[in-house]
């Protein structure tokens, strides 16, 4: 089951967060005040930040960030911040899931999806191809200014 992320899954949120933000998936830990401002922001209002939770069993088993952007080359962009399951429920079906509920629920929101991937994590990348996500032909580049 996918469901809005609510208030009281803050300890999850922040757990589930603190783990995925110390994988090879991610550039770097995020401490824990950034994290709590995430959530804190996507409680506030869904207008910029929105939080999933993933469950599988009545357990919660993951979350979905997702951040609301304006693209000029597709126009309404959904970006999917980030998408972590837990280890022991991987392989269960939730991010098929998760992307049926993205489909039904935002498809006619939003023009363009959008999820940044290691090239290295090839489980990840075949789950995304097979939902129709392709690479972009061009990199990205950042400069964070206070962080």
């Amino acid at each position: 089951m996918i469901r809005k992320m609510k208030s009281s899954d803050r300890e999850f949120y922040l757990s589930a967060a603190d783990e995925f933000y110390h994988t090879d998936a991610v550039e770097k830990p995020l401490s824990m005040e950034r994290l709590n401002a995430n959530f804190d922001e996507a409680m506030r209002s869904d207008v910029y930040l929105e939080g999933l939770i993933l469950e599988y069993d009545g357990e919660k088993a993951g979350y979905c960030l997702l951040s609301k952007t304006f693209h000029t080359e597709a126009g309404m962009t959904l970006w999917l911040e980030d998408i972590y399951i837990l280890e022991q429920f991987r392989n269960k079906g939730l991010g098929k899931e998760l992307f049926a509920y993205l489909d039904e629920n935002y498809s006619a929101k939003f023009e363009r999806l959008r999820l940044e991937v290691e090239d290295d994590n090839e489980i990840a990348v075949a789950l995304y191809k097979k939902n129709g996500f392709r690479f972009l032909e061009y990199k990205q580049m950042i400069k964070d200014n206070k962080l």
